[in-house]
């Protein structure tokens, strides 16, 4: 039998969550993922955590457990977003656990998603509000990654960074004509940043899919999906389709 800690397991987590002591939890954490030989990286900041990390699965389960049970975060990341998925081969190169100023750069204070954030809604229930023909259906990710892979009937905003999408909103969204938006990106991270700063800008109703992209992919079945092409990921799988499956590996990256 094959050794089921030779599979490379991969987790994308995040969650925002007053993190003050941020800077002093950087070494710990690093050590913690350094001796369950964890690459990848993870971002600290004072709103959160979010991060991308891969290794054996019994490594990873034990850091996940340490996230939301350990003495480290004492309990803070009780609501944390963690997405599990597989890999042929380890897809980072080394560890990286870097502090920022936001786990997600949008640049705009009133943008807090630890205050509020628009309405989660589940990937069963997707399908049913995108095809709703009063709901505006938003793209958040950048134009290279829509490129590769978005859903039916989705407005691609343009941007080359996520940094632009308050400059595409002022310009773009009116709040009286657009009364119902629905955006989505890879994981979430990026729409509850984006739906924090609609809602501060007086969009009454906004809503964003839990989990992302990627876990319409793991739930929803191939024959009821609206999702066309594949979903751009920032390793070196490159891109997932339906099932989480990793991209062909004749295809060609895109540069």
């Amino acid at each position: 039998m094959s050794d089921p800690n030779s599979v490379t397991k991969v987790a994308a987590f995040y969650q925002f969550a007053a993190l003050p002591d941020y800077r002093e939890l950087r070494q710990p954490l690093r050590a913690f993922c350094d001796g369950l030989k964890l690459k990848g990286s993870v971002l600290l900041a004072q709103e959160g955590i979010n991060g991308t990390l891969a290794g054996a699965p019994g490594a990873i389960d034990a850091l996940a457990h340490e996230l939301v049970h350990g003495d480290m975060f004492g309990g803070r990341l009780n609501n944390l977003e963690l997405k599990f998925s597989a890999a042929e081969a380890m897809p980072f190169g080394r560890l990286k656990v870097r502090l920022k100023k936001e786990i997600v750069t949008l640049g705009d204070a009133a943008a807090d998603p630890t205050r509020q954030v628009g309405t989660y809604v589940d990937a069963s229930e997707w399908n049913a509000l995108i095809s709703a023909p009063d709901t505006l259906l938003l793209d958040t990710r950048n134009a290279f990654e829509v490129a590769m892979g978005t859903f039916e009937g989705a407005v691609d905003p343009g941007i080359g960074s996520f940094g632009q999408f308050k400059d595409f909103a002022a310009e773009r969204l009116d709040p009286a004509t657009h009364r119902r938006i629905a955006m989505f990106c890879t994981g979430g991270i990026r729409c509850e940043k984006a739906s924090a700063h609609l809602l501060a800008r007086g969009f009454a109703e906004v809503y964003h899919l839990k989990g992302g992209i990627l876990k319409y992919l793991e739930e929803v079945p191939e024959a009821q999906s609206r999702w066309r092409g594949e979903c751009f990921v920032f390793d070196e799988r490159v891109a997932l389709g339906h099932g989480l499956r990793e991209r062909n590996k004749d295809a060609t990256r895109d540069e």
